[in-house]
């Protein structure tokens, strides 16, 4: 058997190479927040920041297992959606809201013909673990539960960015343990972090970051599943693509994630695309748009499949 970066990683993507390394250069490397001053800051810059023009966004309050939770709706363009899609923003678990990706979610839903649903968890430090799995959990399920009579369709699919690929998993884990995985057709995760521990080689790579203490810094055991999804038991979940930069800090913690997914017997799809940072898929790049189109094709693939 032989494993490594080149097996993972599409040829055709080299044409992107260049223009991608000049974007990371152009950020500066910029990084999150560092403590809560500077969190609050970045979220004054948010809220000061125009709302998303033009979204056709419909906001609802949920109801599941005793739990609320706000959602955004955005329908496709034309037709009865064939789907529904469930996204989970990014964010550092301390960012949001999840209006900003309405124009991504938009697109997604006209590309595929589907409904897609965001939900606006409840931040940290505000709201530490477990609150977002919680409010993720509670729309999945309101999904399981309402979508045929809502939507007209049953096939579900789920994805979250970052932060929102962790929360992803671990709704994927609560919904496995219910019995429920059998409702979701796949998962696409871009770029999460999969051990909020410290313990392993990857996540002793971030383990200083401010996000960390923001969202578990008062769990006294991190490898808790609901925390760390890489130490979960990972058998019984649907097929996953797993999208990540080949300069993404994450890239060892998305690496370790596949490994144990396709160890437990799953199905995973892990790409990796040269020279992307962290984040890489919301930038103005030929790489970025190579991802989303190979997002929105697994997707696409993934419904034909559960539907036949």
């Amino acid at each position: 058997m032989q494993l490594g970066l080149k097996s993972l990683v599409d040829t055709e993507l080299a044409v992107h190479v260049e223009e991608c390394r000049a974007a990371r250069a152009a950020s500066g490397g910029a990084k999150g927040p560092s403590n809560l001053d500077e969190l609050r800051a970045a979220r004054a810059r948010r809220d000061a920041a125009s709302s998303p023009s033009g979204s056709s966004a419909v906001e609802e309050v949920v109801e599941a297992a005793g739990r609320r939770v706000p959602v955004r709706i955005l329908a496709p363009g034309s037709g009865v959606p064939r789907a529904v899609h469930l996204d989970i923003h990014g964010g550092g678990f301390y960012l949001g809201p999840a209006a900003r990706r309405d124009a991504r979610n938009q697109q997604l839903a006209d590309a595929l013909g589907i409904l897609v649903v965001s939900v606006d968890y409840r931040l940290a430090p505000e709201h530490p673990w477990p609150a977002a799995p919680d409010n993720c959990e509670t729309a999945a399920l309101w999904l399981v539960e309402q979508a045929e009579a809502r939507f007209g369709t049953n096939r579900l699919t789920t994805g979250g960015f970052s932060a929102g690929a962790t929360l992803a998993v671990t709704t994927l884990l609560r919904l496995r343990d219910r019995g429920l995985t059998a409702a979701i057709a796949g998962a696409a995760l871009q770029f999460g972090v999969y051990d909020l521990s410290g313990l392993t080689p990857a996540g002793r790579l971030i383990v200083d970051e401010y996000f960390i203490r923001a969202y578990a810094g008062h769990v006294t055991d991190r490898t808790v599943p609901d925390v760390s999804p890489v130490y979960g038991d990972l058998r019984g979940l649907p097929p996953m693509l797993m999208v990540v930069g080949g300069s993404d800090i994450l890239l060892e913690d998305n690496m370790a994630m596949a490994a144990r997914v396709s160890a437990a017997g799953g199905e995973v799809d892990l790409r990796i695309y040269p020279e992307a940072p962290h984040g890489f898929t919301s930038r103005p790049t030929g790489m970025a748009r190579a991802a989303l189109r190979d997002i929105e094709r697994w997707l696409a693939d993934r419904l034909s499949t559960a539907s036949d």
